[in-house]
């Protein structure tokens, strides 16, 4: 199982997101950005950015190995290679209980 890290560098517009995912002694690390509308629109008040972003890294991992994630990227490049990332999102967030 990856573990993934992530860190808010950048507080203006879009934030901006370091993120490492470590996996069988391997590791990679990524650039994300993300606009507070589109964390407003994937992840609502459920969610901090950070934990947002780790979901999306979680769902990418189901789809493809950390090695073929983009090493800078918007979190709504996501969703031109896989169509069902905004309805799939949620189930990789926490329980809001």
């Amino acid at each position: 199982m990856a573990t993934i890290t992530v860190r808010q560098i950048g507080s203006t517009e879009p934030m901006e997101f370091a993120v490492e995912v470590r996996e069988r002694g391997g590791q990679t690390r990524h650039r994300v950005t993300m606009t507070r509308a589109t964390h407003t629109a994937l992840c609502g008040s459920h969610a901090s950015p950070e934990q947002c972003i780790r979901a999306a890294f979680a769902f990418l991992l189901d789809r493809e190995p950390k090695e073929s994630i983009l090493e800078r990227f918007d979190v709504t490049v996501i969703s031109r290679y896989f169509p069902e990332f905004a309805t799939e999102l949620g189930k990789y967030l926490p329980d809001s209980d």
